[in-house]
């Protein structure tokens, strides 16, 4: 059944474990993703950014797309579809409008007021269709989509007034993660994530959750991470089990065998965040 954030990150929050977010970016990531999750008896959060929106065909058919696999797979865990790093109010409105029930507005690289005031216009549209709204203070950096840029660091009274003046549902403050693969290690302010937290009294979202350590993660959960976004770690799985594919079997050409040869190696990334997050077993 499809849900939004709410109805998932609450519990999350208050029994300390993190839902998954997985990206998809095509039919067979999302049977994959639901399946293992569904098998796992673990809610899931199924992220499509806009660039894979766009390359799946439009936000109704991703809105049909997984409200078909999750009848016809017999899913029965909740799943949230939430548009990721929406850049524009139309962005988020349309995917609303498609039956997305999550949405995430980034307005992160303009000034304070102004990301205060588009996030606002999300959270009131959104909040009156019974959809959810996560929005990022400071920038996180890395590349996503190809658009590559720079950490922004969040801070402390600027996610208070933000949560205060927009009424958002979960928050994505910057504190050290970035998008794609990390150069070098990653450094997080663990102690001003738990001040956030306490202080806005949300739900974290971490995003670049990929080559971060067990340690660290399940650090950002006790600081009260209750969503982390993974995405670049299950197309290094994919692509990896892939190319040894067609290395063994260079004379197939049937596209649902190659695609499907990425299957094992995609759910056991799925499963072992599934199992770190400790997100299975919550349901009521």
């Amino acid at each position: 059944m499809l849900v939004n954030m709410k109805d998932v990150l609450e519990n999350a929050k208050i029994d300390h474990y993190c839902i998954p977010h997985f990206n998809i970016n095509n039919l067979e990531w999302t049977r994959f993703i639901l399946e293992e999750a569904n098998q796992l008896n673990s809610p899931i959060i199924l992220g499509a950014s806009e660039g894979a929106v766009n390359y799946m065909g439009g936000y109704k058919t991703v809105t049909a797309l997984v409200k078909a696999l999750v009848s016809d797979l017999n899913i029965t865990v909740p799943v949230v579809l939430h548009l990721d790093h929406g850049k524009s109010i139309e962005a988020c409105k349309k995917a609303i409008d498609a039956g997305f029930t999550s949405v995430m507005i980034d307005a992160s690289k303009e000034t304070l007021e102004t990301n205060i005031a588009i996030t606002s216009e999300v959270v009131e549209y959104a909040h009156n269709r019974y959809v959810t709204v996560e929005a990022e203070i400071g920038h996180i950096g890395g590349t996503e989509d190809d658009i590559s840029s720079d950490i922004a660091f969040a801070k402390l009274d600027d996610c208070i007034t933000f949560v205060k003046e927009t009424q958002i549902d979960c928050l994505a403050p910057a504190l050290g993660s970035v998008h794609g693969l990390y150069k070098g290690e990653p450094k997080f302010d663990f102690e001003l994530m738990k001040k956030i937290a306490k202080e806005t009294k949300l739900p974290l979202v971490l995003h670049g959750g990929t080559g971060i350590d067990d340690v660290k993660i399940l650090e950002a959960i006790k600081s009260g991470v209750c969503k982390i976004n993974i995405n670049t770690e299950l197309q290094l799985a994919w692509t990896e089990a892939i190319r040894n594919f067609l290395t063994e079997y260079p004379n197939i050409y049937d596209p649902r065998k190659i695609i499907k040869a990425g299957e094992i190696a995609m759910k056991e990334k799925i499963a072992a965040k599934i199992k770190l997050f400790n997100s299975m077993e919550h349901q009521n």
